[in-house]
């Protein structure tokens, strides 16, 4: 599962590690759920563990998005609730307005979820 983080009319992308084939393609920030973890703990688990920040989850934007076979992406806005992210385990983050959205290289399983969210970003 993911998180679209929106704050101040720009969203959060984080920049993937690893593995390599990922390495440096930019994703919405979130991770896998742990077993007796709802979707939305594990989110705030993962924001916490990969960003430092805090959040609240907000609405589920569509259903389940396909990864490789046999994986799907559940994905959600959300909003920062304490801290200031860090990249704990991504090698960068950026603030992007709906018009910069498009200036980096989005994973392509990312990509359409990007195209739905651009629409839903309050104005600043």
């Amino acid at each position: 599962m993911a998180a679209a983080i929106v704050d101040g009319g720009r969203l959060l992308a984080a920049q993937r590690a690893g593995p390599p084939a990922m390495a440096g393609g930019w994703e919405f920030p979130g991770g896998k759920v742990d077993p007796g973890e709802s979707d939305h703990e594990a989110l705030i688990r993962e924001c916490q563990e990969e960003l430092g920040v805090g959040i609240a989850v907000g609405d589920r934007i569509g259903g389940d998005w396909p990864l490789s076979p046999g994986y799907v992406m559940r994905v959600w806005l959300a909003r920062l609730t304490s801290g200031v992210p860090h990249p704990h385990e991504h090698l960068a983050l950026r603030w992007l307005a709906p018009d910069e959205l498009f200036d980096i290289a989005w994973l392509p399983a990312d990509l359409p979820i990007v195209r739905v969210v651009r629409d839903l970003i309050p104005e600043g």
